[in-house]
């Protein structure tokens, strides 16, 4: 049987569907934006993602890690552009598709689709090692906590807040009436259930499944209208909620028929049949959709947990990322077979990175780590932030075994995200992002200008 939290949160796409069709939607010729987290749950060790080539800091790394060190000649090299960092470094060998974004597809410099962004983390303010060590700045809270650190990568407050709410919720806030004209749509949707980053004060969670929008015929068994009727049998609230679906549901049924009508073998790419490939199916045919929707912006919410390795590290990620590469490539693919290229850009995101020495088989939970940022915005085939010493007892080890501090703070990913999104103005800044300020001055941004962005991973005619 539906509980009534199952029966609200159905009801609610039913009735936000429905406001959607009935809206009279514009072309998909608009300006339409579309912006995609894949979090990555649990704490990606993302030092054996993005490791150092050269002899001297793959030294380091080897020295550190010990039996954790992935093979010098393992390595997938990278080419970076001219305005990398002009370091060595390469990639998991399992990660081949990426690679490819990186150094540039079919071998083409110029149409690199991916950069990393190094030793990102949560920050409340900028520190070094001696403001930590003497506790002269405020710490996030909960640091090296699952729950915590999860919290503060989707709310970018590491302060925390009595009115928990994401950055992507109250950026739907601000935007979503002004973005989304005649559409009652929630530009926040899930692929993988209800999470924080996406919830605002105003704005709620459109949820979706792998298999489309949440329907009672496709998610509890139930057909409409008769099991819905007697639904209304129980009490006046499950009255109510069955009255609202039947005057809803053939929408939302028009909505799942687009949904099923799009191909698996979505605009010429095949999608691995695993977890994360058909969720990225789900996200790509969700994009697609986005004008019927009415959504000139949206924010999409991926996941793949399983990345908290304590036990055991080189076989199980090589496992995972073999399934996650793939997917992530098709992703692209399908976007730029699409024409979307310009109009989608992709994020990871993790609890934390993880120790750099091992505990004997697997890594422990830490701070700050490596994460990519993907799409045709992006200013591919960059390393950019500023990628640590891997020796232990470093300028940026906190210790108990190679913690890496932050010194790029999450919320300098966030505002250029952002402002390619469309977000304007300090004040609406300061309201999504409360520590910017801390970090980079929203009033000095040229958007023309790289330098002059808070991370500069973007290409001067994204906006």
């Amino acid at each position: 049987a539906l509980g009534s939290a199952s029966i609200m949160s159905t009801l609610l796409n039913l009735k936000m569907a429905n406001n959607a069709v009935a809206a009279g939607l514009p072309p998909d010729s608009e300006d339409r934006k579309s912006l995609v987290c894949l979090y990555l749950h649990g704490g990606i060790d993302s030092y054996n993602v993005l490791v150092p080539r050269d002899n001297t800091r793959y030294g380091d790394y080897a020295t550190t890690r010990t039996n954790l060190a992935l093979p010098q000649g393992d390595l997938l090299p990278l080419s970076q552009a001219a305005n990398g960092d002009g370091q060595d470094y390469g990639i998991h060998p399992a990660m081949g598709g990426l690679q490819t974004l990186f150094n540039g597809i079919a071998g083409d410099a110029n149409e690199r689709r991916l950069s990393f962004i190094s030793n990102i983390g949560t920050l409340m303010e900028p520190m070094d090692l001696n403001d930590y060590k003497q506790k002269l700045k405020p710490r996030p809270q909960g640091l090296f906590s699952h729950s915590d650190q999860t919290e503060q990568w989707q709310t970018s407050l590491p302060q925390g807040d009595v009115n928990l709410t994401g950055w992507a919720g109250r950026v739907a806030d601000i935007l979503h009436a002004t973005s989304n004209v005649g559409s009652q749509t929630s530009m926040s949707i899930s692929l993988a259930g209800n999470n924080i980053f996406q919830v605002g004060r105003t704005t709620q969670q459109f949820v979706m499944t792998r298999n489309g929008a949440l329907t009672f015929s496709k998610e509890s068994g139930t057909n409409h209208p008769t099991a819905l009727k007697n639904l209304a049998l129980r009490s006046l609230m499950e009255k109510a909620f069955a009255e609202l679906t039947d005057r809803s549901l053939d929408q939302q049924e028009f909505v799942q028929t687009e949904f099923d009508a799009l191909a698996d073998d979505f605009a010429g790419v095949t999608f691995p049949d695993s977890r994360i490939g058909r969720s990225l199916l789900a996200a790509m045919k969700t994009i697609s959709l986005r004008a019927k929707l009415g959504l000139r912006r949206q924010t999409l919410f991926v996941s793949m947990g399983g990345w908290d390795h304590h036990s055991a590290l080189i076989t199980p990620q090589n496992n995972m990322l073999e399934d996650l590469t793939p997917a992530l490539a098709a992703f692209q693919t399908a976007i730029e077979n699409c024409g979307m290229a310009d109009s989608v850009l992709t994020f990871s995101a993790s609890d934390f990175a993880r120790t750099l020495r091992s505990n004997g088989s697997g890594s422990d939970h830490a701070w700050g780590g490596n994460q990519m940022v993907m799409g045709g915005p992006v200013a591919g085939g960059q390393v950019l932030g500023h990628y640590p010493s891997l020796a232990l007892d470093s300028p940026n080890d906190v210790g108990r075994g190679g913690r890496i501090l932050p010194t790029t703070s999450v919320d300098a990913l966030v505002a250029e995200l952002l402002l390619w999104f469309g977000l304007d103005g300090a004040a609406n800044f300061e309201q999504v992002l409360p520590n910017l300020s801390n970090f980079y001055d929203i009033g000095n941004v040229d958007t023309s200008d790289p330098s002059t962005l808070p991370i500069g991973f973007l290409k001067p005619d994204a906006f």
